[in-house]
């Protein structure tokens, strides 16, 4: 069987001398690995890049075998990016994540869609990372993991949102907070539906700190594992930034 698809490259791993087993975020078939001869050579080292948009026919005589790849570019997201490492990071980082938090062979649009719109805030839009929070968020609603931001979970107030409860992952005031909000996540304002223009590192940190937890919790501990590495970094280089 076989079937056509556009789709991002999330991860190249090298298998045997030449070829490589190339996983990509498809629109019509999700997540989804193939062989690709000839994919760790130098005609298509540049095309399977994290993030490119490639062509690809797949191939296998089974459904549930591992299949073959034939690709071709499309678009070249990672090149645009090489002389920006924090945009790199977050690249990095979001191909990393959707790879780990999405089941193979799984449609998913949202998710396809949020990662096309990410890629094109990181090639355009200052505040991209406040975009790659938002994207997080989207893959863990996708995920069946959302998060109620909408009001306090407390007195159901719209007013003064500053905290997430780890337990409810819904919102909760400023005020009602006040006796507990230790044990309260911070909700930065830009995540909110009247976000003002003002954005500090500190507020991304708060945001990756928010969506890191409920990847973490409710995404990547049930399956033992961790939150990748990828993210890590990026969050360190923001980290030391803000330093």
């Amino acid at each position: 069987m076989n079937w056509s698809d556009e789709g991002y490259v999330l991860s190249v791993r090298r298998h045997g001398e030449a070829a490589a087993i190339v996983n990509l975020l498809t629109r019509e078939h999700g997540r989804h690995a193939g062989l690709v001869r000839g994919g760790a050579g130098r005609r298509l080292r540049g095309v399977l890049q994290p993030g490119n948009l490639v062509a690809a026919e797949w191939r296998g005589r089974l459904a549930e075998h591992l299949g073959s790849y034939t690709v071709e570019g499309m678009r070249d997201h990672a090149a645009g990016l090489l002389s920006d490492g924090n945009r790199l990071a977050g690249l990095t980082a979001a191909a990393a994540v959707t790879e780990a938090a999405l089941p193979e062979r799984e449609p998913h649009l949202a998710a396809h869609d949020g990662f096309a719109a990410l890629l094109s805030a990181l090639a355009e839009t200052p505040n991209w990372a406040a975009i790659y929070v938002r994207f997080e968020l989207g893959l863990l609603a996708e995920l069946g993991f959302g998060l109620d931001l909408s009001h306090c979970a407390a007195t159901g107030s719209t007013e003064d949102l500053a905290y997430v409860s780890p337990r409810s992952a819904r919102a909760v005031s400023r005020k009602a907070a006040a006796p507990y909000k230790e044990k309260l996540l911070p909700l930065p304002g830009f995540l909110l539906p009247k976000a003002g223009e003002k954005l500090a590192r500190q507020d991304i940190l708060d945001g990756l700190k928010l969506t890191g937890y409920f990847l973490q919790t409710a995404v990547f501990a049930p399956h033992n594992q961790p939150l990748p590495m990828a993210r890590e970094r990026l969050v360190e280089r923001i980290s030391r930034q803000a330093e």
